[in-house]
């Protein structure tokens, strides 16, 4: 299983950290900072570095030869459609809510600004539309009253995805494909970012 990391800071470096203890070869790691933690990571690992042209955007070319499988880790650059058919498996990636609740880059804050008591990680397919792909893997997890977005993602919410994302690489490996159910659009929420939502 060849895997192409795109991603950054510190989620990025923990994800890159469980594939090179999972058993998969990575093809090469994308960034759209070269400054970036993750850059730094994929550097002192001896990996292929590539740096974005558009930070907003991952093209075809920038997928590395014989990719089985994109994994996104904190990228907010969308995978172009070409991109994805480069990779034998497409792409996923790992959204901190239930989706389809809470698409957006502020999932999390959003989460504590609803009051929710219960959320959870979604590891989704990448599609055109953000956050709207198939669902890969989903587990939920409560909300501990009081605490921050940040809190609630350090406790709970990263480790979360590490867990489901090796458990879809496990699937990917034992039987070379994805678990796939569609998001129920009924239950579609948005979550953009806070400033702008308060300023709308």
């Amino acid at each position: 299983m060849r895997v192409t990391l795109a991603g950054s800071r510190h989620f990025g470096v923990k994800t890159l950290e469980m594939l090179l203890t999972h058993g998969v070869e990575i093809a090469g790691v994308v960034v759209a900072d070269g400054d970036d933690r993750l850059a730094a990571a994929a550097r002192d690992a001896g990996l292929n570095l590539h740096v974005q042209a558009d930070p907003k955007v991952i093209e075809a070319s920038e997928i590395p030869p014989d990719t089985d499988l994109i994994i996104t880790a904190h990228s907010h650059a969308r995978v172009s459609e070409e991109a994805l058919a480069a990779s034998r498996l497409g792409g996923i990636g790992y959204h901190p809510s239930l989706l389809p609740r809470h698409r957006g880059i502020a999932a999390v804050e959003w989460t504590i600004r609803e009051g929710d008591p219960v959320t959870g990680g979604t590891i989704y397919h990448l599609a055109e539309r953000m956050d709207a792909g198939a669902i890969a893997a989903q587990e939920w997890c409560f909300v501990v009253k009081g605490e921050t977005a940040r809190e609630l993602w350090e406790r709970a919410l990263a480790p979360l995805g590490l867990k489901l994302m090796a458990r879809v690489i496990d699937h990917a490996k034992t039987f070379g494909s994805l678990p796939a159910k569609p998001q129920d659009e009924r239950f579609a929420t948005r979550a953009p970012r806070i400033k702008a939502a308060v300023e709308a």
